[in-house]
């Protein structure tokens, strides 16, 4: 067994992505990333030049498919936890991104822009989902804080993406469609418009259980809901539109 910072190796998963352009390794037991990672992913779009902040970047999956996608941009992730930091430096480091996308192991509500060099032109992040006293909180800490408002509150990202942004910065995150008033009301308080909407579908005729929501710090009001996204076929499989953000 071999130790690497806070990483136990033998406890880490070897997996591919985009056919093996990507190598990732994941916690076999603890926070594992979802296909929520790579629908906000493929959502984004970048320009060469642009700098892209990543909060909560877990294992890094979103910087480095940003990464690979547009070698023109610059990715700083951001993770509070110690072991998933060291994680995602490891899969930087493993798929020779070093020079691309730095890892940051800090709080954002401490993180200040001359840790970023300057502001971000794109902010991403998957947040934790739940409020910290509804449902029940996994067992697993790494799972828990990945999940719950443990660390930090929706509140709280807003304000510390708006900290950081300049005007015209973009802000886009993935979260339950259920809490879209919050998103609106929490964005617009931190002064951050929204601008659009893609809500995400499990299956044809069911409900939207996941909003891609996007704002601009600073923004003139008026907001769009572009064409729904469904994720998988009656089948269970993926539809052509999500198979191919699997694609390179």
């Amino acid at each position: 067994m071999q130790n690497r910072g806070h990483l136990i190796m033998d406890l880490l998963t070897d997996d591919s992505f985009f056919n093996g352009k990507i190598s990732i390794r994941q916690n076999k037991l603890g926070y594992r990333f979802s296909v929520d990672s790579v629908l906000l992913a493929s959502y984004v779009k970048s320009a060469a030049g642009d700098k892209v902040l990543d909060i909560g970047t877990g294992c890094g999956i979103i910087s480095l498919i940003l990464a690979y996608r547009n070698p023109g941009i610059e990715i700083y992730g951001i993770e509070v936890q110690k072991s998933l930091a060291d994680l995602a430096a490891l899969n930087v480091k493993n798929n020779c991104m070093e020079e691309q996308i730095k890892i940051v192991y800090t709080d954002v509500k401490n993180l200040k822009k001359s840790m970023l060099s300057g502001s971000p032109d794109i902010i991403v992040c998957n947040p934790p989902y739940r409020k910290a006293n509804s449902g029940r909180v996994n067992p697993d800490n790494q799972r828990a804080l990945a999940r719950h408002e443990i660390m930090i509150s929706l509140p709280e990202i807003f304000e510390s993406a708006s900290r950081l942004m300049d005007i015209s910065s973009k802000f886009i995150m993935i979260y339950p469609s259920e809490r879209i008033a919050d998103i609106i009301a929490y964005m617009r308080l931190s002064g951050i418009e929204p601008k659009c909407f893609k809500f995400i579908y499990s299956k044809n005729n069911s409900e939207s259980k996941l909003v891609i929501a996007e704002g601009v710090k600073g923004g003139r009001a008026g907001a769009k809901v572009t064409a729904p996204l469904v994720i998988y076929k009656d089948d269970g499989s993926y539809t052509d539109e999500v198979k191919n953000m699997f694609i390179p």
